[in-house]
Parts: structure tokens; sequence; C-alpha cells
């Protein structure tokens, strides 16, 4: 069964099983990213968890993350087995002068070593995975391979014999 959600009258939202299923697996790893972070034990790192959406349109599965302060050579991708990991580091925008004292009011931005990572439920083109980063969100298209692309089977009718 499939519902839609029409918001702002120009973007429809689909919603299936598909999508449930995603979303439970998005929450799950959100929580285990959280629980058991990925960082290097050995690091004097701190560990945050970015913001993540994930959806599908009928050629491919879109994926951003939402990593504002943190450089785009500070953060890799791989593919591996249908599971997309991005990882990176933001460090700090607040730097110790060189002389005299520093008072920081406020430090509420996480900061350290950053893992995402996404299983995905169909066959996709790893080969193809496009990653574009702009304004400090990172948009990561996964092209669906063809086995996985919905299509019409024809039926071929045949007549009855006659008796």
């Amino acid at each position: 069964m499939q519902a839609q959600l029409i918001l702002e009258d120009t973007l429809v939202i689909s919603t299936s099983p598909l999508n449930a299923m995603l979303d439970r697996m998005v929450t799950l790893g959100r929580s285990m990213d959280t629980a058991f972070p990925q960082s290097d034990p050995s690091a004097s790192r701190n560990y945050w968890v970015p913001d993540l959406d994930a959806w599908e349109t009928e050629h491919s599965f879109v994926v951003t993350l939402d990593l504002p302060g943190v450089s785009a050579d500070k953060i890799e991708i791989s593919f591996e087995r249908n599971m997309l990991t991005v990882t990176g580091v933001r460090e700090t925008m607040i730097k110790q002068p060189e002389k005299g004292e520093l008072r920081v009011f406020f430090s509420e931005r996480p900061l350290g070593a950053f893992s995402r990572s996404l299983r995905f439920p169909q066959y996709v083109e790893g080969d193809r995975i496009a990653a574009q980063f702009d304004r400090g969100v990172l948009t990561i298209t996964v092209p669906k391979a063809e086995a996985a692309k919905s299509r019409k089977i024809a039926i071929n009718a045949t007549t009855a014999l006659n008796a």
C-alpha cells in the first residue's frame, strides 16, 4: 500500500514499505553509530554523528549529510558490499592566540571524527556513485542497477485449445 503526502503543492512524498524499511535502517544505523563510534579509540578526538537524509527516486538513491565547517578534503566516501560509508573530521574553528589569553564563552558545535554508514536494500551501480559538496551539505547520488529498476512485464496470451 502506498500513500502520498503533498507539501506546498509541489513536493510529492510517497510512502511505501521500502521507505519504511529505509527509515528503520537509517534510524538503527544512527543509533549504532552513536552508541559504538567507529573512531580510533587511541585518538584523543571527540566523535559526532552528522544528520543524514536518504531518499529514493526512479533511477537512484540520494543521500545528503549536513557537514557545516568540514573541509571537502577532510571527507572520505567509500562503497563496499552495498554499504556506503562517509567518514571525516571537523576541526575546531577556535584557535589559541599566539599571545594572550583565550576565553571561550560557548562551544556547542561537535568536533572531531564522524562516520555514517548506510546499506542499500537493492543493487546499485557502485562505480557510478557521484558526490557533490556545496555550502556544508554533502550530496551523494547512488544510481540503481538496471536489475533494481521497476519495469512492466508483458504477458503473452495464448488461445485455449479446442477439444
